[in-house]
C-alpha cells in the first residue's frame, strides 16, 4: 500500500494515478491511500495507518480476522480508548471502549482484540438471534475456548449489555453446525423448552450411530430440525424420507421448521414442541 504522496515522489503523476485507479490498477482503499489490491489484508493496514496508534481491529471486523465473523458486516470495526481523538473515516465504525483491549496480536498484519473479546463486545452489542450463531462458530473453529468467554465476559462486568453476553456465553455450544440451528435452539431456550441437544446421534439395537438429528432431546425422543434449502435436492429427499420412517418406528417424534416458522412465527415452534415435552 503507499499513500498519495508517496505514489507521486515515486514519479507517477497526478493524472497516471487517476488513470491507474479507473483501469483498476491501482485501488483506493480509503482517502490519500493506495493498494494494488482490495481485499481485507490490504485494506484494514490501510485504514490503520490513518487511525491511532492505540486503535485495535475488533467487534465484527476482528471476528472475521479470526474465523468466526459475519462478512455481511461492509464496514471495518475498531477499538479505541473512550476519549480518543480518531478522525472521520467513511466505512469505519471506532468503537470508544473504557475496557482496555488486553494482549492484541497480529492478523492479516495489523493489531486485533483477542477472539474472546471480539466474541464478547459482539455478544454485548448485538441482537440474540444474530449473536448466537457467532459464539456456536467461535467455539466450533477453535477461535477460543469456552472458558476464555467466561473470563472475558467477567471482565464486562456493569457494562451495558453484559447480562445478555453472560447468558449468551453460557448457552454457547460448538456442536452447532450452521446460523439457522443456533437461532433454533436459542429460540427454543428463550421460549422457555429444556435446552436440546445439538447434533444428537440416535443408535440401533446394537449402539452403533445410525442417524443425527440437529436439535433432540433423548429421554423424550423427541427431535428437531431445520429444513433449509439444502432440503429439496431429491438425493436428500430420499434420505430424510427413509430416516423419518426410521425414527418414528423406533419411538422418535420429529417435527420440522423452516424459516417462516424460524424468523415470523417462534411462538408456533414452542406450541408444537411443549406438549412433546411434558411429563
Amino acid at each position: 500500500m503507499y499513500r498519495y504522496s508517496e505514489l507521486l515522489a515515486a514519479g507517477l503523476s497526478r493524472q497516471q494515478v487517476r488513470t491507474l485507479t479507473e483501469l483498476s490498477d491501482l485501488h483506493r482503499l480509503s482517502r490519500g491511500v493506495y493498494a494494488p489490491s482490495t481485499d481485507l489484508a490490504a485494506h484494514l493496514p490501510a485504514i490503520l495507518r490513518r487511525l491511532p496508534a492505540t486503535a485495535v481491529v475488533g467487534f465484527q471486523t476482528g471476528a472475521q480476522l479470526h474465523g468466526f465473523g459475519d462478512a455481511r458486516s461492509p464496514d471495518v470495526h475498531v477499538v479505541v480508548p473512550a476519549g480518543e481523538n480518531v478522525p472521520h473515516i467513511r466505512g469505519v465504525i471506532a468503537h470508544e471502549a473504557v475496557l482496555p483491549v488486553r494482549d492484541p496480536m497480529l492478523l492479516a498484519g495489523v493489531p486485533c482484540a483477542p477472539a474472546a473479546r471480539c466474541a464478547v463486545d459482539l455478544a454485548r452489542s448485538m441482537r440474540r438471534m444474530d449473536v448466537m450463531p457467532l459464539l456456536d462458530l467461535c467455539l466450533r473453529v477453535g477461535a477460543c475456548e469456552a472458558e476464555e468467554l467466561r473470563i472475558e465476559v467477567a471482565r464486562h462486568k456493569r457494562l451495558r449489555g453484559v447480562c445478555q453476553a453472560r447468558d449468551l456465553v453460557r448457552r454457547a455450544d460448538p456442536r452447532a453446525e450452521c446460523r439457522q440451528e443456533s437461532q433454533l435452539r436459542l429460540v427454543l431456550v428463550d421460549g422457555g423448552l429444556p435446552p436440546p441437544e445439538p447434533q444428537l446421534w440416535v443408535r440401533d439395537s446394537s449402539g452403533t450411530p445410525l442417524y443425527r438429528i440437529d436439535l433432540g432431546y433423548r429421554h423424550q425422543r423427541v427431535g428437531v430440525e431445520y429444513d433449509g434449502s439444502s432440503h429439496l435436492d431429491r438425493a436428500r429427499l430420499r434420505h430424510d424420507r427413509s430416516r423419518s420412517n426410521w425414527l418414528a418406528a423406533n419411538g422418535w417424534q420429529m417435527r420440522h421448521f423452516t424459516d417462516l416458522d424460524l424468523y415470523r412465527r417462534p411462538a408456533h415452534i414452542i406450541k408444537t414442541l411443549l406438549p412433546l415435552l411434558r411429563p
